[in-house]
């Protein structure tokens, strides 16, 4: 069910999912394998590099509304393992480079944490 929700999700990505995964897709950003809305301890997340158990969540205007429940989703997440980083639409959109050094930043932390060169 949740893996058919996730590709209906794909179809209908809002502008800043689209600009991401433009970047993200085919490794573009440092060499890392990224999916997009990718199923993960049962929770559909925007993007998801498996290699550094990152999860990307790019949050629109609703989540401003649904503070408590990303919060308990996060804790779910991290206590399965999962990096969870969060954008705004808008702060992504108008600092996409800021985002993706972010992103880069935290996948080259996580692998110099598990002792990769």
């Amino acid at each position: 069910m949740k893996l058919a929700h996730a590709r209906s999700m794909r179809a209908d990505a809002t502008l800043s999912e689209a600009v991401l995964w433009s970047v993200l897709r085919r490794r573009r950003l440092g060499g890392w394998k990224f999916r997009r809305q990718h199923v993960v301890a049962g929770y559909i997340v925007d993007f998801y590099c498996h290699e550094q158990r990152l999860a990307l969540e790019v949050d629109g205007t609703v989540h401003g509304t649904q503070v408590i429940e990303d919060r308990r989703r996060d804790e779910v997440l991290v206590r399965q393992g999962v990096h969870v980083l969060r954008f705004r639409n808008a702060e992504m959109l108008e600092r996409l480079d800021e985002t993706l050094a972010r992103i880069a930043v935290a996948c080259e932390s996580i692998r110099a944490s598990r002792g990769h060169p």
